[in-house]
């Protein structure tokens, strides 16, 4: 692994909060940053050059669904992700963990790997620690992610078994890696106990990783165990390398995962949500379809200057939505996307200027203060 391709620079730090530049070969990721989710090697409802437009520096695809559809070979065919998707920046691939391990009644795990059926044909399929570096290899994506095991947050025995196995494979997958343009990720298990993610931290902080994520988060806890993890492990992750919360992408989240020195996010909530007629605002979500919007003149966010904010109105929106048409998806999605990439410009030029802190609280006040008012939102 050549780590000169992906040195992280710390530029500036405001008690655990970070801001940082990740260089990888396909340009400079500036922390904190959020990833936009392509599962499929396509974020949902929204062009490559849409993402550019709105400032994206790194997109995530999932090597779980390309594995199964079109393959990785078909992907290495066309010249690899970058040029299959038309995406010349920044790509992270998780390794398919996450995916195959919520199959829960089609899958068998061992210590060598993990059995499934797929969900497209019923086909049964074969994961491994070199299994997936293989796949994200043909992939050809910047950043990699080691196989792990995620398991439910509240089940110790089960958990600690879990690390252990998260904790081979891990050091599997860094003897398997073979391309020198990839950053491999290591990633922190352990559940919601103190001592197991203490002990993850420690070990795969061990091996000389170029950046760590954490998994096994926000699939079932609440927000303060959340945090919690988050601050035991701060600490003991190198501070000379990204840390990389996996999964997470509410403003709320983002903001407190900032204060507790993460880097990188990733989620498909903003997609996810203008499917479903929700728009993101900094104090909280817009239903759409509220038929108070029919004859609203005023854009989503008065504030925000994203494409659709500056053409279109809610009640043009809450139109195409009723309508259903297509391109609600794709507005709505560049107004999300913009929401969360904006909260990421900010935190990172507060940070910069030493005043992060009194940014982070003053939001999170006025983010608690509309929940409890939604209405004030409309």
């Amino acid at each position: 692994m050549n780590k000169d391709n992906f040195a992280f620079d710390l530029i500036a730090q405001e008690q655990q909060a970070r801001a940082g530049i990740f260089h990888t070969p396909h340009g400079d990721i500036p922390t904190p940053i959020f990833a936009p989710v392509g599962t499929q090697a396509t974020v949902k409802a929204v062009t490559p050059q849409q993402l550019e437009e709105l400032g994206a520096s790194l997109v995530l695809s999932n090597t779980y669904h390309l594995f199964l559809r079109p393959g990785a070979d078909l992907v290495a065919e066309m010249g690899g992700l970058h040029t299959f998707m038309n995406w010349p920046h920044p790509i992270l691939t998780d390794s398919g963990g996450y995916q195959v391990f919520s199959l829960a009644s089609t899958r068998k795990i061992d210590d060598d790997g993990v059995t499934f059926k797929s969900h497209i044909d019923g086909s049964t399929q074969r994961l491994t620690p070199e299994k997936s570096i293989e796949v994200q290899e043909k992939l050809g994506a910047d950043i990699i992610m080691s196989l792990d095991e995620c398991a439910p947050p509240f089940d110790r025995q089960y958990n600690e078994i879990a690390m252990n196995r998260t904790h081979a494979w891990a050091e599997r997958c860094y003897q398997a890696k073979t391309r020198p343009d990839q950053a491999l990720f290591g990633i922190v298990q352990g559940g919601i106990f103190q001592d197991l993610r203490e002990n993850s931290a420690q070990f795969i902080s061990a091996i000389d990783f170029p950046g760590y994520a954490i998994g096994g988060l926000s699939v079932g806890e609440t927000k303060q165990e959340t945090n919690a993890v988050l601050e035991w492990i701060d600490p003991i992750l190198p501070q000379s390398k990204p840390r990389y919360l996996m999964g997470v992408g509410s403003p709320e989240d983002i903001i407190n995962g900032i204060l507790r020195g993460i880097d990188i996010f990733d989620c498909v909530l903003p997609t996810r949500l203008a499917r479903h007629q929700a728009a993101m605002t900094f104090r909280g979500r817009i239903n759409l379809l509220n038929a108070v919007h029919t004859h609203n003149s005023r854009p989503i966010d008065e504030n925000c200057q994203c494409y659709t904010c500056r053409n279109f109105s809610r009640a043009y929106l809450r139109y195409l939505i009723v309508a259903k048409e297509m391109l609600a998806a794709t507005l709505v999605s560049i107004h999300n996307i913009n929401t969360l990439l904006e909260l990421v410009r900010q935190a990172r030029q507060a940070i910069l200027e030493q005043h992060f802190q009194s940014y982070a609280n003053d939001f999170l006040e006025s983010w608690h203060d509309n929940q409890k008012s939604p209405s004030q939102r409309i």
